[in-house]
């Protein structure tokens, strides 16, 4: 089942937010049993992808809400002795980074006017540490059949999308989503880059 998608790139970012809309509205009926299963398929299907399973240092993130849950995934790329890190929201929304110690190593920080997120609590690395990732899991709301992902419009991930790039790094870019947020075309802009793969708790569509 595909969600209805805008055809045309042009004037794209109203259509983005039209679809945002409609994709966080279908997440919020989830319960948190639906996204607790989502978490143990999601960990499982991502351990497919080879560039996550012979990681050694992956760039993650904390679901929050209706988000498909990255719990279990993040708890399985510890017991593998893979170096996690986890983001940290910057007030003027790009991320620093910190490594991820485990569940209790996280705590609640909200920021004003946004959101409440978990974030690790140890030491800053800074923003140029999302370098070191052999793979970087993204968060998003829908991805293409050409890999372009939508986000949700805040701009953190762009950021590191184009420090990856204006620095060379070429690590694996993975989106986690449910399987009806994988459709046939979404508008883009310029500076948006494609991912090489999504995982759904159905599997793995690589692009």
């Amino acid at each position: 089942m595909h969600h209805p998608q805008a055809e045309s790139p042009d004037n794209s970012e109203p259509d983005k937010r039209a679809l945002r809309r409609g994709f966080l509205s279908v997440r919020a009926g989830f319960t948190e049993d639906d996204v607790r299963t989502s978490s143990r398929l999601l960990a499982r299907r991502a351990l497919e992808v080879p560039e996550v399973a012979g990681a050694t240092t992956v760039a993650g993130y904390v679901s929050v809400g209706g988000e498909p849950g990255t719990g279990a995934l993040l708890d399985a790329l510890l017991e593998r002795g893979v170096r996690v890190l986890l983001p940290v929201l910057l007030p003027d929304n790009d991320l620093d980074w910190a490594i991820h110690r485990g569940p209790e190593s996280l705590a609640p920080v909200r920021h004003p006017g946004r959101i409440t997120l978990q974030e690790p609590c140890g030491e800053r690395l800074g923003p140029d540490a999302v370098l070191t990732a052999d793979a970087v899991l993204l968060p998003g709301l829908a991805v293409d059949t050409r890999g372009m992902r939508l986000g949700r419009g805040g701009g953190s991930y762009d950021r590191v999308l184009a420090r990856l790039a204006a620095a060379g790094a070429d690590p694996a870019l993975v989106v986690l989503l449910y399987d009806t947020e994988v459709v046939d075309r979404l508008p883009e802009e310029p500076h948006d880059r494609p991912v090489h793969a999504a995982v759904t708790p159905s599997g793995v569509h690589r692009f």
